[in-house]
């Protein structure tokens, strides 16, 4: 009997040992080795970046591009954007891409603004980055969720939409603060930072830039257009020093991806990890695009210019050589693909799906065309040329670095005058007629390929200006009319029906012909 009460006994304690030595390994497992429970402001930056950027990439290939005749996607099916043919679905994408990424951005400020990781420079890159992406938001879809945006952690699942008008005054204070914040220069993480690798001064010059963007998009409202004109005076002459503004292309706001056609390497091309070789070759360009650059011989589709001998934009030749096909053609008219870009997949060694060069943010060319059109209306000091011939300079030296030296070298004057594109003082400032020369439709014309490929911009200033002229197939369903804005996402309506309703009542119908704040007379 003794013997099996000792063996019991033992049997116990070896449970209860056991146990213990269980617990303590269960909890040393489920304890993350290598993770962390709070995040830095360095951390967050890059990825909500990149993830922002492949958004606009998705859609400015897929649907500014085709709306603003960068390309034809040739079909007579429906739902074809080239045609004004716009379904609701296209509202989902960005909306849904945005948004996360805005509480990335917002949490910056405040990691950035508690006692042990106050960092003044996190602080305005997330003022700045902000506004890039609520700009975004705003000039898509008019009236938005903002000032309680990204507010479900504290239980806010229906926010208000705000009208653009707050929303603009109020990016105009956050861009002011960040160029304070900045001023300090305080030191952040060069690996976390994709777009200047920790250069804090090269931040606050894009935060100003994108302070004119903002500035010169709602100029044309009466009810602010004194207010933001100063202003364009004030950063553009009168107080330039505080605050700088992108001058060279080393100031572009741009990631570079690595260049290769890995789908999974860090800093991939959007292009390449989210858009089929097959799929990229797909659409061809139009007349309008490629048809001004053959006729101004340009060095960004002269094939001495580029690699190998292809053209720096990688554009392939269709059966009638380097030719576009119209836009807006009508269904049934039997259109031959002609021009397109080159894919990864064709080994022709230049490829826009692989460019490290596609990732931009706001690039120089589009300042110096902010600043020729400041000037031409008289808003700042100079007749225009200058800044304008300056852009046209930019923006080839972005694709083609360092070939023109100066805004009077040679090579580019004979390029400017050989393809007539030269600064005419004479114009009038501004026409609506199609094909009528004018000072705003020299300037939107080169601002035009100097914004080819970021986001939507190209479709922006078209809807603020009309310009440049687009010629007008006739085959446009829509009444030919372009695209005022994007309809609200589907889910809006289920998820917020009360602010959605509200913004409808406010704004007008959801539909893609109801102006935006800023278009409005």
């Amino acid at each position: 009997m003794k013997f099996l009460n000792k063996i019991t006994s033992y049997i116990i304690l070896l449970a209860f040992t056991t146990l213990i030595s269980c617990k303590k390994d269960f909890n040393e497992v489920n304890t993350d080795p290598i993770g962390k429970s709070k995040t830095t402001a360095n951390q967050l930056l890059a990825p909500a970046l990149v993830n922002v950027l492949q958004a606009n990439m998705v859609r400015n290939r897929g649907f500014n591009n085709e709306l603003m005749q960068v390309t034809v996607d040739v079909s007579d099916a429906e739902g074809r954007v080239f045609r004004y043919d716009v379904r609701r679905t296209w509202a989902d994408y960005t909306w849904n891409a945005w948004y996360p990424e805005l509480t990335n951005l917002r949490d910056i400020y405040t990691i950035a603004n508690q006692p042990e990781s106050l960092n003044s420079s996190y602080k305005g890159i997330s003022l700045i980055t902000q506004a890039w992406v609520f700009e975004l938001l705003t000039d898509v879809y008019g009236d938005v969720p903002y000032s309680q945006a990204n507010q479900g952690k504290e239980g806010n699942l229906q926010p208000v939409y705000d009208k653009q008008k707050d929303i603009y005054l109020d990016l105009f204070s956050k861009l002011e603060e960040a160029n304070k914040l900045l001023a300090e220069g305080t030191a952040i993480v060069k690996t976390g930072d994709p777009v200047y690798q920790g250069d804090v001064s090269k931040w606050r010059r894009f935060g100003n830039s994108l302070y004119l963007r903002l500035l010169l998009r709602v100029s044309g409202k009466a009810e602010v257009s004194a207010q933001v004109i100063a202003k364009i005076k004030e950063i553009a002459d009168t107080n330039r020093g505080n605050y700088p503004i992108m001058e060279d292309n080393t100031h572009t706001a741009k990631i570079l991806w690595n260049g290769t056609n890995s789908s999974t390497a860090v800093y991939s091309s959007p292009f390449m990890i989210n858009v089929r070789a097959v799929d990229f070759r797909t659409p061809a360009i139009t007349n309008f695009f490629l048809g001004n650059l053959t006729n101004w011989s340009d060095p960004r589709i002269t094939a001495s210019y580029g690699t190998n001998n292809y053209n720096r934009f990688g554009i392939a030749s269709g059966p009638s050589g380097l030719v576009g096909v119209p836009s807006g053609y009508d269904i049934g008219s039997l259109v031959t693909k002609q021009a397109y870009f080159y894919s990864d997949a064709q080994n022709a060694g230049v490829t826009l799906q692989t460019d490290p060069y596609t990732g931009i943010i706001m690039n120089c060319a589009e300042v110096d065309f902010i600043l020729a059109e400041a000037a031409a209306k008289g808003w700042i000091n100079g007749t225009g040329e200058t800044y304008y011939t300056k852009g046209i300079a930019d923006a080839l030296n972005y694709w083609l670095p360092n070939n023109f030296k100066s805004t009077s070298d040679p090579v580019l004057v004979k390029y400017i005058n050989d393809a007539d594109i030269d600064w005419n003082n004479s114009l009038p400032i501004n026409t609506t007629t199609p094909g009528t020369p004018s000072k705003m439709e020299s300037i939107h014309l080169q601002k035009y390929y100097a914004m080819f490929l970021v986001d939507f911009q190209q479709w922006f200033e078209y809807r603020r200006t009309g310009h440049p002229f687009l010629p007008k197939g006739t085959g446009l369903i829509n009444g030919g009319r372009m695209p005022a804005r994007l309809n609200y996402p589907l889910a809006s309506q289920s998820t917020s029906p009360t602010s959605y309703s509200n913004a409808v009542a406010s704004q007008g119908p959801d539909d893609i012909n109801t102006l935006v704040w800023w278009q409005k007379p």
